[in-house]
């Protein structure tokens, strides 16, 4: 057993849980849980418009995660009130939300434009702030200075789509960007102190465990506030759908046993400035080409990973070291 230095009092982060968890980052800031509300505004992407490329990313199907009250013929305002109505029979005590620009890239489109989508959520009541989730090369001067202007009097936080530090990967799965360009925009983006958020897939094509487990020091450099971790689901009608059935070798997938192994690994690794917002992505099985979890939602991995952490005494950051000042 480890021997825990914390056992007596709470963790770097201000709380006795042994993960830098978003919903203790919310109550500490608001005093009260907050909820996020997906919204989808019809935006598009670089690479399915034909800028960069078409298809999109080779795992992307938005209808797997989007919630179903998200169509982008509704205004904002109707998807905000449906989606509070909906959150509020499973979440009762929430009544202060985050609306999530999340469908596509969030940016992508003339600063005009973001004004009046974004002014509408901003408005609608109990809505505190956005979540606007985006790619590295949608973002600009001129948007961020207006995101900046926006920071000043609502929570904001820029959420890229990063999904692997291995440019070779980002090629392979259609990404359409560098690693070198996500560096950018969150240097761009943290320099005008802007919460800045990224997503990372584990299991990607080509990528060995060994590799996945190296990110940790890469994303640990970041100037990143949250993080959100997914596996990767094979998701049907998906190009990686296609690839994964032509060379099931070049993936390693991991069973549910494996990636609680893995991800308690990373989390000894990851700089405990960052708080994690997601260990796991979750689509309704129907839309699933590989073997699920089983019956396992959220909360319940969540609570899994949270005893695993307790049973082997470690905690998030335990083995982190800290980069020495030049």
């Amino acid at each position: 057993m480890i021997q825990d230095p914390h056992i007596e009092g709470d963790y770097p982060w201000g709380d006795k849980r042994r993960f830098n968890s978003y919903s203790g980052y919310f109550r500490k800031m608001f005093g009260a849980r907050v909820q996020k509300v997906s919204l989808d505004a019809g935006f598009s992407c670089p690479n399915r418009d034909g800028t960069k490329g078409y298809n999109g990313c080779a795992y992307c199907n938005n209808d797997a995660f989007n919630p179903s009250y998200c169509k982008p013929e509704k205004p904002i305002s109707q998807q905000l009130r449906e989606g509070i109505m909906f959150h509020e029979k499973r979440y009762r005590r929430s009544d202060s939300y985050l609306a999530y620009f999340q469908a596509y890239s969030n940016t992508y489109a003339p600063v005009s434009t973001l004004k009046k989508l974004y002014s509408e959520a901003l408005s609608y009541p109990g809505i505190k702030g956005l979540i606007i989730g985006t790619r590295p090369d949608c973002v600009d001067e001129e948007i961020l200075d207006y995101l900046q202007d926006l920071s000043s009097k609502y929570y904001i936080s820029v959420e890229y789509g990063i999904e692997s530090c291995y440019d070779r990967t980002l090629l392979r799965i259609n990404r359409g960007h560098t690693f070198a360009q996500a560096e950018e925009a969150l240097k761009m983006t943290a320099g005008r102190v802007i919460n800045c958020g990224a997503h990372f897939i584990f299991g990607l094509p080509g990528e060995t465990r060994d590799e996945m487990l190296k990110e940790a020091e890469i994303i640990s450099r970041l100037p990143l506030k949250t993080v959100k971790f997914h596996q990767l689901q094979i998701i049907k009608g998906t190009s990686i759908e296609r690839e994964y059935n032509q060379n099931p070798d070049d993936f390693q997938l991991f069973t549910w046993g494996e990636y609680l192994d893995f991800i308690i690994a990373f989390l000894e690794l990851l700089n405990p400035a960052i708080i994690v917002d997601r260990f796991t992505g979750e689509a309704p099985p129907r839309f699933l080409a590989n073997e699920s979890w089983g019956k396992k939602r959220t909360d319940t991995i969540v609570a899994l990973i949270e005893r695993r952490l307790e049973e082997l005494g470690t905690w998030q950051g335990r083995l982190f070291t800290p980069k020495e000042s030049a």
